[in-house]
């Protein structure tokens, strides 16, 4: 299939790899990015990505916490402007709180909001400020103790990421410290044993073929994924990584010199894995004088 300028700019800007080897691993791959993303670290030609969501949308993040149970909401909008907004920020805070009643987004947009649904204030919102909104996502949590975190506020509880924490002892401050910790590394697990398995056979494999490519014999070969797969999870899973606070000790151990337990958490950051579509409008309007 034709590579698009367009792909190997993506694969460029996600990798840091040069154009020639983005486009030979495109080709490689049939245009299929996140194949290209693994053939460019095979012959150590990219650094391993995180494949993180690209924001690609505007909107809140609001948080609330009550009686050991804690939800995170999402709500979109088309500008940041309208995310600025004091109706819409007051809007979004009372759909958090509805959001405690109810164990899921589908849940959540027939709840009751001052006499009217989620789904029909909502609507009356897009009338009122004449901007596309939309209840995207929502997340509950629960423990002995639920602790919140928004980084980038807009408005008390809310902005640009959620974070909750829950812990199995009462301890705020560490909570708190914890939940700014996820907030700035994004682990993609608690622990190894929630790490999506997919995952992780694809990392091992990846560095296999990484491993293979030096010529080394099978036996060197398999000690040396052991240990690239060791500081893999001490990467991704959040028991694992070194504490943002003290990074002489992990978060996990931080707990447990603290007495309390890190039994889940959630992270809500806007826009995630929404890509959006950017136009070249000098391309548009040369394609408009082309007829």
């Amino acid at each position: 299939m034709a590579i698009t300028a367009a792909q190997v700019k993506q694969l460029r800007d996600q990798t840091g790899a040069g154009m020639m080897d983005a486009k030979k691993a495109l080709t490689e791959t049939d245009g299929d990015i996140d194949a290209a993303v693994d053939w460019l670290r095979t012959k150590g030609l990219a650094k391993a990505a995180k494949k993180s969501g690209r924001t690609a949308a505007e909107g809140l993040v609001a948080v609330t916490v009550m009686n050991g149970t804690g939800v995170a909401v999402e709500v979109n909008s088309e500008t940041d402007f309208v995310a600025k907004n004091a109706d819409f920020q007051s809007m979004v805070a009372g759909i958090a709180r509805a959001a405690l009643d109810v164990d899921d987004t589908d849940a959540l947009m027939s709840a009751d909001m001052g006499g009217k649904s989620v789904q029909d204030t909502v609507t009356d919102k897009i009338a009122t400020i004449g901007e596309n909104m939309s209840v995207r996502r929502m997340a509950k949590l629960s423990g002995g103790s639920v602790v919140s975190y928004v980084h980038n506020a807009a408005a008390p509880d809310m902005g640009k990421i959620g974070v909750l924490v829950a812990l199995s002892g009462e301890d705020t401050a560490l909570g708190k410290q914890i939940a700014m910790h996820i907030a700035a590394t994004n682990p993609a697990a608690l622990n190894e044993a929630e790490l999506d398995q997919a995952i992780v056979d694809k990392e091992r494999q990846v560095q296999i073929d990484i491993a293979r490519e030096s010529g080394k014999p099978e036996q060197v070969i398999e000690k040396m994924i052991e240990g690239r797969m060791k500081k893999y999870m001490a990467e991704v899973t959040l028991v694992n990584q070194q504490f943002v606070v003290n990074p002489d000790v992990t978060v996990g151990q931080a707990a447990k010199d603290a007495g309390v337990e890190i039994t889940g958490y959630v992270r809500l950051e806007v826009g995630e894995g929404i890509e959006v579509v950017k136009e070249d409008f000098a391309a548009e309007v040369a394609k408009a004088a082309q007829g």
